[in-house]
């Protein structure tokens, strides 16, 4: 299988990358000190370790994965550090995603994009559309960089905003209309929370040419089997992301092969 290409568009490097690990399977990346196996220690040194063993152990089983980048920000200039380090391990042929949710002025997000993209060497980032799409475009530059617009999020309070109705339906469905308009090099994805499934089904109506960035199966208990059933209907793309199920599958020694033993099931699951 080839290497997915800095010169592809986005898209593309998308489903390379998940017609090599055979699955669309994101792993999520949330290094919290308060659950980091105890026998790998304290503070930064613990929080490398677990996310090295962690990649090591899944990254041939994975398409991509997705590092929330608040939980390394926490640790101060030493997660920072940690944060970009990922892409060494990870290889070229997985793709990285920086769950920063990003989205300010278009002079902000240009030193966003250069820290996201130059620093972290991420092949993605999930953004926020509140400012417009026009503030969007240093994320969009790049044919081959991907931006993954929240959307309709997988958190309980979400609808208090997404769900707003506006004269065409809720709000969620105007910004996956926008985020059609935006995705002239085919680098625009969307977030949807698979604990949504009404709200996938009306994205797909219109938005199934975007590719979709799918948080809340595994701990969220979203409902994996119905959105990728949705998908395959819809011919749509789309990366499944587990996080917490997956890198906490096991609190002791074995929690590497916990996490490599739980992408093997999901493998199958999403089959």
């Amino acid at each position: 299988m080839k290497t997915p290409s800095a010169s592809l568009a986005f898209s593309d490097r998308l489903r390379t990358a998940i017609q090599r690990a055979g699955s669309p399977l994101c792993v999520g990346l949330d290094p919290d000190p308060e659950r980091i196996p105890p026998h790998l220690g304290t503070g930064i040194d613990a929080g490398r370790r677990f996310v090295r063993d962690v990649i090591e152990s899944t990254r041939d089983r994975a398409a991509a994965f997705k590092a929330n980048t608040a939980f390394f920000e926490a640790y101060g200039a030493d997660g920072i550090a940690l944060v970009e380090q990922i892409k060494g391990w990870i290889g070229e042929d997985v793709l990285r995603i920086a769950d920063a949710k990003r989205g300010d002025v278009a002079h902000t997000n240009e030193a966003y994009a250069k820290a996201i993209f130059t620093r972290m060497r991420a092949d993605a980032v999930t953004v926020q559309p509140y400012l417009g799409g026009e503030p969007l475009e240093p994320f969009l530059r790049n044919p081959s960089r991907g931006a993954f617009v929240l959307c309709a999020t997988s958190n309980p309070g979400a609808g208090e905003i997404q769900g707003l109705k506006t004269e065409n339906g809720p709000l969620y469905l105007e910004i996956a209309k926008r985020a059609r308009t935006w995705n002239r090099h085919a680098n625009v994805g969307l977030v949807l929370g698979t604990t949504k499934l009404a709200a996938i089904e009306s994205v797909l109506e219109i938005a199934s040419d975007l590719p979709l960035l799918l948080p809340g199966g595994g701990a969220q208990g979203g409902s994996t089997a119905e959105v990728l059933s949705l998908l395959k209907r819809k011919i749509a793309l789309g990366l499944f992301t587990f996080s917490r199920s997956v890198i906490y599958a096991s609190s002791g020694k074995d929690f590497a092969d916990a996490a490599r033993r739980e992408c093997g099931r999901l493998k199958q699951e999403l089959a």
